[in-house]
C-alpha cells in the first residue's frame, strides 16, 4: 500500500474495474430488489442534491446486492421537455437566432445534440460518485423502447376513455407559449392593486360596482354575478348592464360562489380569463370570449383600440379610458398572489385553447387505496397525508405541451378536424380505412411528467412481458424528496396500478433538501452553489469564482458572488475524494428532514479515510508473511482480541438495523464510532504490547487473526457507504483474513454472531481504558508530556482490581505511558486525582511540573478565554444581530458561548490544582 491515501489514485480504477466484471448487473438467486434512479434531466450537470440521493441508493444497492439480493439499480436520464427546450434556445438566442429559424426538424436535432453532451457528462458525474447502477440497461425517456411504451399508453387510455381532447382553461406561459401544468406554477406574494369600477344598467337606472386585480380582463366579461339571497341586488338579476368601452350588454346572473361579505358583493365574470369564472360560465351557459394572443397580447375579439397592446399596456389603457369616463371608483394598493411559470418566470393567464387531458379521477382511487391499505408505504410515515390531501382534490391533468421537444402526441387530423389516435399513421389509417386521405400529425408533445409517470415498468421493457418486468416489478423503494410527489410519485402510482395492476413500488423513502451551513436552500443566484465534483476532486480559487459567477447578467451580482467565495474559501477547495462525500451525505441522512451541509464535516470524514488507511498498513506490518491462524489452530486470543470481537458483532447488529430502517445516518454512526474510536483508537494500542513484548506463539497467532479478520469484517461493513477505500484495502487484506473473491462487492455483508459476544471481556476493557484516559486526563490538565514516563500510585484497590492490574499491567503501562504502578496506604503525596470505579489513581506532582510557569501559561489562557466569553456574551446580547442574523448562525454563536464557558471553568479549575501543590 501507498504511504498516504490518495483517493484520485484509486477511485477511477476501481469503478473501471467493477464495471468490466459486471458487477453492477443482476446476479445470484436471492430475493429482487429493484430500485429506479429518478432520472435526472438532460439540462447540465448533477447537483449536490442528486449527489445526496445517489449516495442513498447506491449504499442501499450495495448493502443488499451483499445481502444476497438479485438487486437492479436502473439508471437513465429525463428528456426533461421544456427545462431542456429553454437551454438550447437560449444557446441559439446567443447566436442571434430562434427555433423558428432552424425549424423543427433541424432544432430538433441541435435538442439531440445538447442531449448527447449533457446525457454524457451526467454518467461521467454518476461514475465518479461510485453508482454502481447497471449501465447495461441505461435508458432515456425519449429512446426507442420508452417513446413506443409512451404511444401505448396513450392510445390505450384514450380508447378506455381516459384521454380527452377539449377546449378547457389552462394555465398558459406567454413566454414559452405552452400550457403548464398547476403544478409548474409558482405563485408569489406581490405588491400590486385593486381596481374598483363601475358598470351602468343599460336602462341608465343605476350601476353596479365590481373590483379585479387585473382591470384589463373586463374586456372578455360576459356577466356579472351576485349571491342570490342578497338583498342589495336580487331585484337586479336578469337585467343587463352596459359593459364600459365595449359597447356590448352583459346580463346580472345569481350564483352561489359569490361571497356577499367581499368588497362590494358584485363579481366580474370572464370565464375565458379565470377559473372560477369559467365553472360559474359553465353552469349558466356563458359565452367565453378569449381576448389574449398566445403572447398575452389583446386579440381582435376587443374592441379596436385596444388590439395589438400588450395586457400591461392594455390594462394602463383601460384603466385611463375608465377613469376618463367617470367609471373608476376608487384604486387601492393590495397585496396579491401572482402565479408565475416556474421555468420562464413570466405571470401566467388563465387561457382557453385546445388540449389533452387525462381523466385523473379514475386513476385516483386505487392509487388512493394502495397507500391506505398498507401495499405501499411512506417513509416517514407523515408524508401520507400530503399526498392524500392532493390526491383526495385531483384535478384531470392537461398533458399536451405547444413546444417542440418531447414525446409528440399520437393524433391525427384529416381536413375537416376529425381526430384519429393510434400508434402509428399506418395503423389510424388502416384502422379507420383512410387510404390515402391528407393527414397531419398533432403539433403538440406530452407533458415530461406523462413519459416519467411510466418509468418502474416501461424502463423494464412494458408492453412486452420481458423477463426484467416479470422479476423486477414491483420495485423495492422509491428514493425521492418531498418536492415531486404530486409531480412524479403520485402519477407512478396511477399509470403502475392501472397498466400492470400492482404498485410500482413497496416503500417510498423522501429524504430532504440539501441546504448551506446557514440554513439556505442553494441556488446560484445566492452562490452558495457546490458542485459535489469540486469537493471530490477539488478546484483552485480563481476556478470555483469563475464557475460561480459565469452566466450571471448582472455584475453587482456576479461581483457579490465573487466577495462571498473568496471570503468562505480562500485557498479554493482541497480534494476530499469519493468516499469522505459518501460517508458525509450517509452521516446527514436522517429521514425527512432538510440537509445541512459544512464542508468542514467533509473535511472530518477525509480525515477518517485517512485513519481506514493507516490502520490498515499498520495491520499489513504487522502481519504480512506472518502465520494469521488460517488454520484456526493452536489460537490464544488476548482480552483486546475478545473484546474488539465483541464490539464488532454489536456494530455489525446496529449498522443492519440502521440499514434496514434507512438510517444511514445511525449506520454511518456506527461504523465511524468502532473503526475510529474503538478498532484504531484503542484495539490497535491494546495490540502493540503483544505484538512487541509477548514470546507466546500461540498469542501472538491470535491477535494478528484477530486485526485482519476485524479490519476485513469492518471493510465489509463500511462498503455500502465507502466503496473505493473498502475495496483498495479489503484486496490486501482479504488473503491474510482467508477470503476469497476478486472484490469486495461479491462479499456477504457482516452477520452478528450472538455467541461471540464477550461481556466479561468489554469489562476488563472498559476497566483499562478508563484507567488509561484518568491518567491521560491528568497529563492533559497539566500540560504534562505524553512522552514522559509517569509513575502512578493507587489506593482503595478491591481484589479485581488487584486481578485486573495482575492481567493487565503492560495494557496499562504501555497506554499509560506509565513508569510505575504502586499501591500505597495511609497519606498519598499532593497528587492529581482520577477515578476507576472506587479506585483512585494518583499522579504525584511534586518534580513533573514547574509550578510558577505552569501557573503563568494558565493565566494567559485565561484571560484570552474571558475576553472572548465577554465577546460573545455581548453579541448575543444585541436584539439586532439575534432577530436578524440567520438562525443556524444564532445557535452557533450560542454553542461557541458554552464551549468557551465550559474552557474557562476547566482552566479555573486546573489553576486551583497547581496551585495547591
Amino acid at each position: 500500500m501507498e504511504k498516504t491515501y490518495q483517493p484520485q489514485a484509486i477511485e477511477d480504477k476501481w469503478y473501471a474495474y467493477w464495471e468490466e466484471h459486471g458487477h453492477f448487473a443482476p446476479a445470484g438467486e436471492g430475493e429482487p430488489y429493484c430500485i429506479m434512479i429518478p432520472p435526472p434531466n438532460v439540462t447540465g450537470t448533477l447537483h449536490m442534491g442528486h449527489a445526496f440521493q445517489d449516495t442513498i441508493m447506491d449504499a442501499l444497492i450495495r448493502y443488499q446486492r451483499m445481502c444476497g439480493r438479485d438487486t437492479l439499480w436502473q439508471p437513465g436520464t429525463d428528456h426533461a421537455g421544456i427545462a431542456t427546450q429553454m437551454v438550447v434556445e437560449r444557446q441559439l438566442e446567443a447566436e442571434g437566432k430562434s427555433r423558428f429559424d432552424l425549424g423543427r426538424e433541424k432544432f430538433l436535432e441541435r435538442v439531440w445534440q445538447w442531449k448527447a453532451e449533457s446525457g454524457g457528462t451526467i454518467t461521467r458525474q454518476l461514475r465518479r460518485m461510485g453508482a454502481s447502477v447497471d449501465w447495461s440497461r441505461e435508458r432515456f425517456t425519449m429512446d426507442e423502447g420508452l417513446s413506443h411504451a409512451v404511444r401505448e399508453v396513450f392510445v390505450r387510455l384514450y380508447e378506455d376513455g381516459l384521454i380527452y381532447r377539449g377546449k378547457r382553461l389552462v394555465n398558459w406561459d406567454p413566454v414559452l407559449h405552452t400550457a403548464v401544468s398547476d403544478l409548474e406554477v409558482a405563485s408569489k406574494e406581490e405588491q400590486g392593486h385593486i381596481w374598483h369600477m363601475r358598470y351602468p344598467l343599460s336602462d341608465a337606472s343605476d350601476h353596479v360596482v365590481v373590483a379585479t386585480t387585473r382591470p384589463e380582463t373586463m374586456l372578455g366579461d360576459t356577466a356579472v354575478a351576485v349571491h342570490p339571497e342578497d338583498e342589495r341586488f336580487r331585484h337586479l338579476v336578469g337585467k343587463t348592464l352596459d359593459l364600459p368601452l365595449t359597447g356590448r350588454q352583459i346580463p346580472i346572473i345569481a350564483d352561489d360562489y359569490v361571497d356577499p361579505e367581499f368588497g362590494s358583493g358584485c363579481v366580474k365574470i370572464t370565464p375565458a380569463h379565470d377559473f372560477n369564472d369559467y365553472a360559474i360560465g359553465e353552469r349558466h351557459d356563458l359565452p367565453k370570449i378569449n381576448i389574449l394572443t398566445p403572447d398575452a397580447a389583446i386579440n381582435e375579439h376587443a374592441p379596436k383600440a385596444y388590439q395589438g397592446l400588450d395586457r400591461f399596456e392594455a390594462r394602463e389603457r383601460v384603466v385611463a379610458d375608465l377613469e376618463a369616463q367617470g367609471l373608476l371608483e376608487k384604486v387601492e394598493k393590495h397585496t396579491l398572489m401572482v402565479p408565475r411559470g416556474d421555468r420562464s418566470g413570466a405571470v401566467l393567464e388563465p387561457f382557453l385553447t385546445d388540449q389533452w387531458f387525462v381523466r385523473a379521477e379514475p386513476l385516483a382511487k386505487p392509487a388512493i387505496e394502495a397507500v391506505e391499505d398498507g401495499r405501499i408505504r411512506f417513509i416517514p410515515g407523515n408524508w401520507d397525508r400530503t399526498y392524500y390531501e392532493w390526491m383526495h382534490n385531483i384535478q384531470d391533468w392537461c398533458i399536451s405541451r405547444q413546444i417542440w421537444w418531447g414525446h409528440r402526441i399520437p393524433a391525427w387530423y384529416d381536413a375537416e378536424g376529425h381526430v384519429y389516435v393510434g400508434r402509428t399513421e399506418e395503423e389510424v389509417r388502416a384502422r379507420h380505412n383512410l387510404g390515402h386521405v391528407p393527414l397531419h400529425q398533432d403539433e403538440d408533445v406530452l407533458d415530461t411528467w406523462f413519459s416519467s409517470a411510466l418509468w418502474p415498468f416501461s424502463t423494464l421493457g412494458w408492453p412486452d412481458n420481458t423477463e426484467a418486468l416479470r422479476t423486477f416489478y414491483p420495485t423495492s423503494v422509491l428514493v425521492t424528496g418531498f418536492d415531486i410527489i404530486f409531480f412524479w410519485v403520485a402519477r407512478m402510482i396511477m399509470m403502475g396500478m392501472y397498466f400492470m395492476g400492482d404498485v410500482p413500488f413497496r416503500e417510498i423513502y423522501i429524504h430532504g433538501l440539501v441546504r448551506d451551513p446557514d440554513g439556505q436552500k442553494m441556488s446560484k443566484s445566492k452562490g452558495n452553489v457546490l458542485d459535489p465534483l469540486d469537493i471530490i476532486d477539488g478546484i483552485e480559487l480563481d476556478d470555483l469564482v469563475a464557475k460561480r459567477t459565469s452566466g450571471l447578467m448582472q455584475p453587482q451580482m456576479a461581483r457579490k458572488i465573487e466577495k462571498t467565495t473568496r471570503r468562505q474559501f480562500p485557498d479554493g477547495i482541497p480534494a476530499h475524494g469519493t468516499d469522505a462525500l459518501r460517508f458525509t451525505f450517509a452521516s446527514l441522512a436522517t429521514t425527512g428532514r432538510d440537509v445541512v451541509f459544512d464542508l468542514g464535516r467533509a473535511e472530518g470524514y477525509r480525515n477518517f479515510c485517512n485513519k481506514i488507511w493507516n490502520a490498515a498498513r499498520y495491520v499489513l506490518m504487522n502481519t504480512e508473511g506472518q502465520d494469521t491462524g488460517l488454520t484456526a489452530e493452536n489460537i490464544k486470543l488476548s482480552v483486546a482480541d475478545r473484546w474488539i470481537i465483541s464490539q464488532l458483532q454489536r456494530t455489525e447488529l446496529r449498522v443492519r438495523e440502521a440499514l434496514d430502517g434507512y438510517r444511514l445516518d445511525l449506520a454511518a454512526q456506527a461504523i465511524h464510532e468502532f473503526i475510529w474510536d474503538e478498532y484504531c483508537d484503542w484495539y490497535l494500542e491494546l495490540s502493540k504490547p503483544v505484538l512487541t513484548q509477548s514470546d507466546d506463539e500461540a498469542l501472538l497467532r491470535g491477535t494478528r487473526r484477530t486485526l485482519v479478520r476485524v479490519l476485513e469484517a469492518a471493510l465489509r461493513l463500511t462498503h455500502p457507504i465507502m466503496p473505493f477505500i473498502t475495496e483498495a484495502v479489503w484486496q490486501q487484506i482479504a488473503p491474510l483474513a482467508g477470503k476469497q473473491g476478486d472484490s469486495i462487492m461479491t462479499q456477504p455483508y457482516p452477520v452478528a454472531e450472538a455467541g461471540l459476544v464477550d461481556n466479561a471481556a468489554e469489562a476488563d476493557i472498559a476497566w483499562i481504558k478508563q484507567f488509561v484516559l484518568g491518567v491521560r486526563r491528568i497529563r492533559g490538565e497539566m500540560d504534562l508530556s505524553p512522552a514522559k514516563p509517569l509513575p502512578v500510585l493507587l489506593q482503595n484497590t478491591t481484589p479485581e482490581d488487584r486481578a485486573r492490574l495482575e492481567n493487565y499491567q503492560a495494557f496499562l503501562k504501555t497506554l499509560a505511558r506509565l513508569e510505575s504502578i504502586e499501591e500505597v496506604g495511609g497519606e498519598a503525596p499532593e497528587s492529581a486525582i482520577a477515578l476507576v470505579g472506587d479506585m483512585q489513581v494518583l499522579v504525584p506532582m511534586a518534580g513533573l511540573i514547574d509550578k510558577e510557569a505552569e501557573l503563568a501559561r494558565l493565566d494567559k489562557a485565561r484571560q484570552r478565554l474571558q475576553k472572548e466569553v465577554q465577546r460573545l456574551e455581548g453579541k448575543l446580547a444585541n436584539e439586532n444581530f439575534v432577530s436578524k442574523a440567520p438562525e443556524a448562525v444564532v445557535e452557533k454563536e450560542r454553542a461557541k458561548l458554552t464551549e468557551q464557558r465550559s474552557a474557562l471553568e476547566k482552566i479555573e479549575a486546573q489553576r486551583e490544582k497547581i496551585a495547591r501543590v
